[in-house]
């Protein structure tokens, strides 16, 4: 009997599950709603039975299942498998996430990062493949960020390593829900970009933005950012060259700080490519270390949106089974 893997990617939107077998290649995935909006026993019965149904569409044994893993946003105490917090979810605190899935399946189970488990896909089956040290970055509704150093991925003392999205930019900057200001992550995101488009159109500039959304601000979209941007339309020009810009003093930062070999730019707002990356890769040569630099490129994740859900399984095989 082949044993398998189940990976889980524990979105704000969508909790996309798959289904690998014991060469951690996708045997079947399917999407889930999360319904984020609810509380905690909403999200998590919504996880427990996409798991269900993806065993019993592949007409798979429980017994065949060697371990699940699960990536979560947010803060967590690893070894418990609790989610302590997650900026992405409401009414939700202290969640044991791995206790839930594991009293339901009787599968070993274990939670991780969202990040990181997106860099255990990218490590293993995409872009850091045969690195040992890379640096991920994931651009969506915030900014998250993951470093395998020397062949290991790092945690630190709380498991909060590698947090560039709290990187100080500015000393009185965008309010942050980490409780300081000026963080990266409230201008290199998603929302980010939405929130400088605003302040453009604040100043009296115009958009062709304005008349796709009838006027009303809340409709903007990072994804409306690139369109326009196509369209030579100039507060979007603007925009892409402003957040591009201090990507790439993040990314110089932590370039500096870590000496990876390959920064990996993933998420939905890396979907904007060269018009956002073209801006960071001028930053980080003008600015990063000569000799770190130099031994550094930075590309586009190749796994796309189910790079969580490969890497949580990858993850699982690794801690529970020591794969």
């Amino acid at each position: 009997m082949r044993q398998m893997f189940i990976g889980v990617d524990l979105g704000g939107t969508n909790i996309k599950i798959g289904l690998l077998d014991d060469d951690l290649h996708v045997q079947d995935r399917l999407k889930v709603t999360t319904e984020s909006e609810t509380n905690s026993q909403v999200v998590m019965t919504n996880l427990v039975n996409g798991i269900k149904k993806i065993i019993a569409q592949t007409g798979t044994s429980t017994t065949q299942v060697r371990a699940i893993g699960i990536g979560v946003p947010g803060q967590m105490d690893i070894k418990s498998g609790v989610s302590i917090f997650s900026p992405n979810f409401f009414n939700w605190d202290n969640v044991p996430v791995a206790e839930i899935v594991q009293n339901a399946f009787h599968i070993p189970t274990a939670i991780d990062n969202d990040v990181r488990v997106n860099l255990y896909g990218e490590w293993q089956f995409g872009a850091g493949a045969g690195k040992d040290d890379v640096l991920m970055v994931t651009l969506g509704t915030g900014l998250g960020a993951a470093m395998i150093a020397d062949g290991r991925m790092l945690y630190g003392k709380s498991n909060s390593a590698a947090e560039l999205g709290h990187l100080n930019m500015y000393r009185h900057g965008r309010p942050c829900a980490c409780g300081s200001s000026g963080c990266l992550g409230r201008y290199v995101s998603a929302r980010g970009i939405v929130k400088t488009v605003r302040e453009h159109l604040a100043a009296h500039e115009t958009s062709v933005m304005t008349d796709w959304v009838n006027d009303n601000e809340d409709n903007l979209t990072a994804a409306m950012v690139s369109t326009a941007y196509d369209q030579h339309d100039q507060v979007a020009r603007e925009v892409m060259l402003e957040t591009g810009e201090l990507l790439g003093y993040g990314l110089s930062s932590a370039i500096n700080l870590f000496n990876p070999e390959r920064v990996i730019i993933g998420g939905g707002v890396a979907q904007a490519g060269d018009r956002l990356l073209q801006p960071a890769r001028a930053v980080v040569a003008g600015h990063a270390l000569k000799v770190a630099r130099e031994v550094c490129d930075i590309v586009p994740a190749k796994l796309g949106p189910w790079a969580g859900m490969v890497g949580a399984a990858v993850y699982a095989n690794q801690t529970v089974i020591g794969g």
